[in-house]
């Protein structure tokens, strides 16, 4: 191992954007950068991005990390994630065949329908998952119907890491963990199911190899190199899910830790020591070997916040463009302004249908409670404590399987926010550590580091590398009020999802 390559980096793709971080090998973090990307919301419940969008924005994000002081000639290895189980459909030049359908769009609602009625229970016991339109089984079972010459020109079926991680390396592969958002895999036997991936007119030949998180697949191509200014040969690792990623980088690698995400989407994810399939519960494998974790996910976390920004917050995007400052840190001052409860407004995060723990696509978003009084302040501490009851909801349903926790570790962009954090411990009623750097892409790099040998295991990157930042406890008081306020929030969620369902 040369002794100038001493830099490890991780490449998210989230949902919203990308953002690239390099660490060294004790975990400290040299720097970071992000670059945001659009999604399509053509019609109500869909959500689409563009291919293309994915390596532009990643090579400007590390052009920007160049920029900020990171020899991008010392890095040894990198690895990718990102938002899972997003297919992106090749043709037989490995170009793009249309647009990708996004884990956040709900139009597969009449698929979801007909495959649990004829082969939910196949699924659930092959798959380990609920049929719901989050899978890729239901999203291609759509395009099958009704854009079918889209699957005949597919060639190669990829997800939105391997493809970029394809583009550097000229390797078309998938790891295992990202499999098992498909649908058609068989989570006993860690392969394929043929049976499944036929209920959405996949064939076998248009499914990529399986290999492990921590497997190095590649190496930069001499083109990949011009466009990113990464060193032509730098080893790439496989990499993994932005979930799976995340709770690891956080440090959730014991059974019993328990991680709450505030991003773009929202998660409350319990580390066990084997799988607990769940009707109202996602079920993954861990980055850990032996490990698994249980998902109870909200679809609208930070992006209820993106949402307000740029639909209802012009003077604050001005006023930011105008000092340099950031517009989410004036909301949230207008948030403080306002007062625990928000005067009486209550916001339902629902702006895309909701998974957990209701998985219902016609649900939409609402505040309820205005008044004449009402401020722009209370409208945005409704929206914060709105995506607080939302992941408490999503606990509850982890609770109800009897899950343990030991210690709840605090992630996400949303998680920068002072006021939203607080919120969320007083809501929890329950102590939260903060990780740092604890995101997706510090995990990534830690994964390119065992990838490449700098590490023993993946274990002990985390336990060599991961700083918690501090803890928050909750006020009791606090937490006494906002418990009688997710009280309302049920009730109002069970009042108007029936008439949502009338549409």
């Amino acid at each position: 191992m040369s002794a100038d390559k001493n830099i490890l980096l991780g490449i998210d793709f989230g949902t919203g954007g990308c953002k690239v971080t390099a660490i060294d090998f004790a975990g400290t973090l040299l720097g970071e950068a992000s670059v945001e990307y659009k999604t399509e919301f053509l019609h109500p419940g869909w959500s689409e991005q563009n291919p293309a969008d994915w390596y532009d924005a990643m090579c400007k994000a590390l052009h920007k990390l160049s920029g900020n002081g990171v020899d991008l000639n010392r890095v040894l290895s990198l690895s990718f994630d990102g938002s899972t189980h997003n297919a992106v459909l090749l043709d037989e030049h490995m170009r793009p065949v249309r647009k990708t359908i996004m884990w956040t769009d709900q139009r597969s609602v009449e698929e979801c329908k007909y495959l649990r009625e004829h082969f939910g229970d196949k699924i659930f016991k092959t798959a380990y998952q609920q049929v719901a339109p989050t899978w890729t089984l239901p999203q291609l079972r759509w395009l099958s119907l009704h854009e079918p010459e889209v699957l005949k020109k597919t060639a190669k079926i990829l997800f939105v890491k391997d493809y970029v991680r394809y583009l550097v390396t000229g390797v078309a592969v998938t790891d295992y963990i990202e499999a098992q958002g498909t649908l058609f895999f068989d989570m006993a036997n860690r392969v394929w199911s043929e049976e499944l991936a036929a209920l959405a007119g996949v064939r076998m030949e248009q499914l990529p190899e399986l290999v492990r998180p921590a497997d190095v697949v590649g190496h930069v191509t001499a083109c990949a190199a011009r466009d990113t200014g990464l060193p032509e040969g730098t080893i790439v690792v496989c990499g993994t899910s932005d979930s799976a990623v995340e709770d690891y980088g956080a440090g959730a690698i014991e059974p019993g830790d328990c991680i709450v995400k505030l991003a773009t989407a929202g998660n409350v994810n319990i580390m066990t020591a084997e799988p607990h399939p769940s009707a109202t519960t996602l079920t993954y494998s861990h980055v850990v070997d032996g490990m698994w974790y249980s998902v109870s996910a909200t679809n609208a976390a930070a992006l209820c916040q993106h949402w307000m920004r740029d639909a209802l917050c012009q003077s604050e995007i001005a006023e930011a463009e105008r000092t340099g400052g950031n517009a989410f840190a004036l909301m949230n001052q207008l948030a403080e302004q306002s007062v625990p409860g928000a005067n009486g407004v209550v916001f339902h995060p629902y702006l895309q249908g909701e998974r957990s723990p209701y998985w219902d696509a016609k649900l939409r978003a609402s505040f309820t409670g205005v008044s004449i009084s009402s401020t722009k302040g209370d409208f945005v501490r409704a929206l914060l404590e709105g995506v607080a009851y939302s992941l408490r909801d999503c606990y509850s349903s982890l609770e109800n399987m009897g899950l343990s926790v030991n210690r709840i570790f605090l992630i996400g962009g949303g998680a920068r926010s002072k006021l939203w954090s607080e919120i969320v411990c007083n809501v929890f009623d329950l102590p939260l550590q903060i990780p740092h750097p604890g995101d997706a892409s510090f995990g990534t790099a830690l994964l390119a580091g065992v990838g490449a040998g700098v590490f023993a295991d993946s274990r002990s990157a985390v336990k060599s590398c991961l700083h918690i930042d501090g803890e928050l406890k909750p006020d009791a008081q606090l937490a006494a009020f906002y418990r009688e306020g997710f009280k309302t929030y049920r009730e109002i969620h069970d009042a108007l999802a029936p008439v949502y369902g009338k549409n």
